[in-house]
């Protein structure tokens, strides 16, 4: 256990380290298809679109970004912590066809994505 702390600790202070921190949580998803469609659902609660990026690599999508504390909780002592904060990651292998992003929207603290074929 102190090692992992230790890994973490040096996970997170890193003076002068300009790249971005590695994602520390994965949001889940839901996966629908239909003959010409697929819908993807990314549970996103309480994340600005603008902190939301999407991009594909090949076969697979990938929905990144980060979910920042509410300003309402600054200057307050974390009682307890249980919603992940920080960068996130999430790679979606998609169904073989060819896949094109047609909409997305972010709808009750999901995003939504539909790609069409």
């Amino acid at each position: 256990m102190i090692e992992r702390a230790e890994q973490m600790h040096r996970q997170f202070f890193q003076p002068g380290s300009a790249a971005a921190p590695a994602a520390s949580w994965e949001p889940p998803i839901d996966v629908f298809e239909s003959e010409r469609d697929l819908l993807i659902v990314v549970a996103l609660p309480g994340v600005d679109t603008q902190d939301i990026e999407i991009s594909s690599e090949g076969a697979v999508l990938r929905v990144a970004g980060v979910r920042r504390l509410p300003a309402a909780v600054r200057g307050t002592d974390i009682v307890r912590l249980e919603i992940p904060q920080g960068r996130f990651e999430r790679r979606i292998r998609l169904p073989a066809a060819r896949w094109e992003l047609s909409r997305s929207s972010l709808v009750n603290g999901c995003l939504l994505l539909n790609l069409t074929k």
